[in-house]
């Protein structure tokens, strides 16, 4: 699994995006109760296993698992005053968890990545145990739901997700295929909700615009070429930070919560 967006202001990026964004929402919506134990798989710096935490209350448990340690570090220093809360390194597809350990497993932006992606759910399956909650949250379309948007900026913006589909594997329509997914898989009760990941009406905001920033400037390295050549993958790139900049577009992005029981 290749983690395309590694940079040094990626913790930065990835707590601004945990705690602003409608995850206690879901995690409420997909019916995470106190003293529930709980797999954050793919927890990055921690962000949501505070949310987590806080919502299983002091009998619940927390198990936070990334694959990387630098994200694993900023988790242990968010959560050190939360005994409920353990945290290990750990690949979605092959966890080294016992079966059946948890009640509740959570997996939010993090299949996007995964190009094995049946391994990865029927992993989160088999350490869930049965009767509990497997819950996967991913945008759908990600930054491709705007309007106005000029038709050269929209043809670029749709080749710009193909060369990074094509030359990364990162899949950004993966939250509308997780349902047929887990319906394949044999779980039950399989639910769907649909919430706002971003609404932009008018001008973004500063930390939006550098959250755009961080993203173009990350993928540089790997789609420019592909795109035209550096400067005009640098001048498309502005072209689209105006359209963030404008107070007269809409901009928003769709998050799809998909939960299923483990038979």
């Amino acid at each position: 699994m290749r983690y395309i967006m590694e940079s040094s202001d990626e913790t930065r990026r990835l707590l601004v995006q945990e705690r602003t964004g409608n995850a206690r929402e879901a995690l409420l919506l997909s019916g995470l109760k106190p003293g529930d134990r709980v797999l954050d798989a793919g927890c990055g710096p921690g962000g949501i296993t505070e949310t987590i935490a806080e919502l299983v209350g002091p009998s619940g448990q927390v198990t936070g698992m990334d694959l990387s340690e630098e994200r694993l570090a900023e988790a242990r220093q968010i959560n050190r005053r939360r005994p409920q809360v353990r945290f290990c390194q750990g690949d979605v597809r092959r966890t080294g968890l016992a079966d059946a350990s948890f009640d509740f497993t959570w997996c939010q932006f993090v299949l996007q990545y995964v190009a094995d992606r049946p391994a990865a759910l029927q992993e989160l399956v088999r350490v869930t145990r049965p009767g509990g909650k497997v819950v996967i949250s991913e945008f759908d379309g990600f930054g491709l739901l705007n309007w106005p948007f000029p038709e050269g900026l929209r043809q670029w913006s749709e080749r710009f997700v193909e060369v990074v589909t094509r030359t990364t594997g990162f899949d950004i329509f993966v939250g509308r295929k997780i349902f047929t997914e887990m319906r394949r898989m044999g779980l039950g009760n399989v639910r769907v909700h649909l919430l706002p990941q971003h609404v932009i009406a008018g001008a973004a905001d500063m930390a939006m615009m550098l959250d755009w920033e961080t993203r173009f400037s990350t993928l540089e390295p790997v789609v420019a070429a592909a795109l035209g050549g550096l400067d005009s993958y640098r001048a498309m790139c502005r072209e689209y930070l105006q359209l963030l900049a404008d107070p007269d577009a809409l901009k928003y992005s769709v998050l799809l919560v998909t939960e299923g029981t483990r038979p």
